[in-house]
This record gives structure tokens, C-alpha cells and sequence, in this order.
């Protein structure tokens, strides 16, 4: 039996047993890999998954099946597996009969394939996309061919920001041309389609590329940003910010991150690859002081505005790199985390980072993960013996489920010193 998505929540409980409706993009998409899996069975294959990954790296470091085992927590699944995606990106092309289209391209290609419902993101950010499409005839706007340099608008990206009472949507028109006719009356035109929108921005991508934004960017309307509500805290998303793309599964995320942390009035806390803040700045209540150590100078800048814009005085940044920040701190003696958050990218930690922690060695490491493959290697490297001693022992390992119809999992890993 198959369910649209409205059949499937009864009082914000999900059915986890229900098979999830298929995709009609399945077979030229590749977007999701969990297709038509009811919920319950794509948790435990992402549970498997990690423990595959994670335990035999605890078996070789000496744990017993038994203490490996009890370390695994069972997965945090998302109460909304459908429509979470609070960042919605579109390209634009033209179709076989020559009609403007735009979604995603096709599996191992560059062609188009024009989406009119995705099961994972955001509804209303579709529906503007596909508004906005409609809008490009009337202004005789053509979309953009990287081969032939014609044309003019590339991409669409909406962001979302969530908060208790509202949302705010941020459209980012990308070109592909440093000109843009009639800009003005066609962000009018936007905005009078869906007055709801609280920003438009203009970036610039005419470079022969796969990502998405270019450098240069120009506010059309509103500030240029939209605010997303976190635990309490106000965080500002602009179009180049990382945030998490899941609101409901994020605050899961770092509820959990913090609570492993077991954080104390006097603690001292290193947020390494902090991004814009987020973490760092939740956890601050919880802690003595927090620093945050991002390799993005923009990321900084909208983390030290996060920090103010939620009155949080006991956090700072710093731009570069954790590692190398973490190597000074210990040669000077002097302001040495006992807490350590970290969360880097999907590739892992720096080598050099883990031989800071390695030198400093702090009483808890909350290690988030967005790439358990990654991860598994950095926990040889903290668990591997210095003369013939242990380092760090693991407390706990905890899967979250943040991008539900993928086979992505994120995992929350928790170390403390070893005294003994």
C-alpha cells in the first residue's frame, strides 16, 4: 500500500512502517536512493551502515564485541521525511520541443530534467521556481546555454528560513552574464507573484563550472538574507552560508551533540569548524567561554553577527585553520580548550587537527560527522596508542538521520580522556 505524504502523519507521529510513494523522476533524477523504502527500512539500513563502518575500528583497537555493541545508540529518525529540504536548487535549459524548463540534470548527464513535485524539498520553494519560470516568457528571458554562452538565468536557489511563527524566502537568481535586463521589474514581478518572499538576490556565475553561485552578487530586494530559528537562536542564512538543509533533524542533531558533551559552568569549549556559529553559539549557555575556529572568512563574519544578534557574550571566532590554531594555543600554554566540538566537512578532519587534540588533549571530543567513511578513519588515528597507552575511549556513537530518501547519515561520536 502506497501513501501521499498528507496520509502519512496523524498528529505529527509518522508511520515508519507505511510504504513511501514512489517518485515519478526516479529512474533519470538519482537524487534519492531510498525510493519507495518505508521509513522504518531505510533507518536500519543507516544504522547497519555505521556500525559496519565503526566497529571494526573498535575491534581492532581492543574494545570486545560486547563494549562495541553497547556503544551504539539506535538511529534519530525525523518525525518529517518528506519535504524537508530548506535549500531548493533548480537549473534552467530548454526541453526537446524547445520550452523552457528547470530541475535537476539527469543522471550522469548534463541534460535537464524538468521537475514539477520533489518529494524532499521544500513545496513552496518548488512552486516558486516553477513560478518563476513562468515569468520568464513575458520578459522575453531565455534561459542560460553554458556551451553557447547564450542566454541569461542559469540557476534559481531558494532558502529557507523557519521560525516558530513564520518562514522567510530567500530567491537567488543566478545568470550567466554580468548583465541582467530589466532586473528591476523582473524582481517586481517575483514579489507581486509571492509577497511572502522577504529577499531576492543577483549572483554572477559565468565561469564554465558545476557549482552554483559565483562570486559576485547584488541585493535586489530585502537584506539579503532570511533568519532561521535553531533551540532559541536566531541565525542569519546567506545565499553562500552552510546550514543544515533538515530544521527538525538539525535541532535533534545538536540537542544531542550538546547532552554528549555533558558541558559544565567552567568549561572551556572549542568549536572547530564552526561555520556560522551554530553550534558553538548553543552550546554557549551551557559552558564557560567558546570559541569557534572557521577556515571561511564571510562564515565568520555571519558568525560573529549570529553571536551578537542573539546576545551571546561568552563565544568568539577566529578565521583559519583549527589545526594550526589548536598547535599555537598549546605552544602557548595558554586558554586550552577541555571540550572540543568539532564538525568538519564531508572529507573529515585535517591530519593536522587530529594531531593537535592528540597534543592537547582535551577531557571530552564530540566529533559530528556528516561522512561516517571519513570518520571511521579519524577514530583509528584518535584510538591508536601513544607508548603502548590509549588515548581516548569511546562513550558513545549516535546515527541521526538528517537527509531521509538518501542513503546519508550523520553520526555523533563522543571520546573522553583516558586517565587510567
Amino acid at each position: 500500500m502506497t501513501f501521499h505524504p498528507s496520509e502519512v502523519f496523524s498528529g505529527g507521529f509518522f508511520y515508519y512502517n507505511v510504504a513511501m510513494k514512489k517518485c515519478k523522476y526516479e529512474k533519470v533524477c538519482g537524487g534519492c536512493d531510498y525510493q519507495g523504502l518505508p521509513y522504518e527500512k531505510q533507518l536500519n539500513k543507516k544504522q547497519r551502515a555505521v556500525e559496519n563502518l565503526l566497529a571494526p575500528v573498535l575491534l581492532k583497537s581492543g574494545y570486545s564485541k560486547e563494549e562495541t555493541a553497547a556503544l551504539f545508540h539506535p538511529i534519530i529518525g525525523a518525525d518529517q521525511p518528506y519535504g524537508y529540504r530548506n535549500k531548493v536548487h533548480a537549473v534552467f535549459g530548454r526541453g526537446r520541443n524547445k520550452k523552457i524548463i528547470c530541475g535537476t540534470y539527469e543522471k550522469g548527464s548534463h541534460w535537464v530534467v524538468d521537475i514539477d513535485d520533489c518529494q524532499i524539498e521544500h513545496p513552496h520553494a518548488v512552486e516558486m521556481i516553477r513560478g518563476i519560470k513562468d515569468l520568464m516568457p513575458p520578459f522575453r528571458m531565455q534561459p542560460y546555454d553554458e556551451d553557447k554562452k547564450t542566454g541569461l538565468l542559469r540557476h534559481v536557489l531558494i532558502r529557507v528560513g523557519q521560525q516558530a511563527d513564520r518562514e522567510e524566502y530567500m530567491v537567488v537568481l543566478v545568470t550567466g552574464t554580468k548583465t541582467f535586463p530589466d532586473k528591476k521589474n523582473f524582481t517586481k514581478a517575483i514579489v507581486d507573484k509571492y509577497p511572502e518572499i522577504t529577499t531576492v538576490v543577483w549572483n554572477i556565475n559565468d565561469k564554465k563550472t558545476s557549482m552554483v553561485l559565483g562570486d559576485k552578487e547584488e541585493v535586489l530586494f530585502g537584506p539579503g538574507y532570511v533568519t532561521d530559528e535553531l533551540l532559541g537562536n536566531r541565525f542569519k542564512i546567506s545565499p553562500k552560508s552552510f546550514y543544515q538543509v533538515h530544521h527538525g533533524q538539525t535541532e535533534k542533531l545538536y540537542t544531542a551533540a550538546i547532552a554528549a558533551a555533558k558541558l559544565q559552568p567552567t568549561d572551556v569549549v572549542l568549536d572547530a569548524y564552526c561555520g556560522t556559529g551554530t553550534i558553538g553559539i548553543c552550546a554557549a549557555p551551557h559552558c564557560g567561554s567558546v570559541v569557534g575556529v572557521e577556515l571561511n572568512p564571510a562564515a565568520v563574519a555571519d558568525a560573529k553577527e549570529n553571536a551578537k544578534k542573539n546576545n551571546i557574550d561568552n563565544i568568539s571566532f577566529r578565521a583559519g585553520d583549527a589545526g594550526e590554531y589548536l598547535l599555537r594555543q598549546a605552544a602557548e600554554g595558554k586558554n586550552l580548550p577541555n571540550v572540543v566540538i568539532m564538525d568538519p566537512p564531508r572529507s573529515g578532519s585535517s591530519k593536522k587537527f587530529i594531531q593537535a587534540l592528540q597534543k592537547i588533549r582535551p577531557e571530552r571530543i564530540v566529533y559530528v560527522s556528516c561522512g561516517p567513511q571519513s570518520l571511521a578513519r579519524d577514530l583509528g588515528f584518535l584510538l591508536r596508542p601513544k607508548h603502548g597507552k590509549r588515548l581516548y575511549r569511546v562513550e558513545s556513537i549516535q546515527p541521526c538521520d538528517m537527509f531521509p530518501m538518501t542513503n546519508h547519515c550523520e553520526v555523533i561520536l563522543c571520546l573522553s580522556k583516558n586517565f587510567t
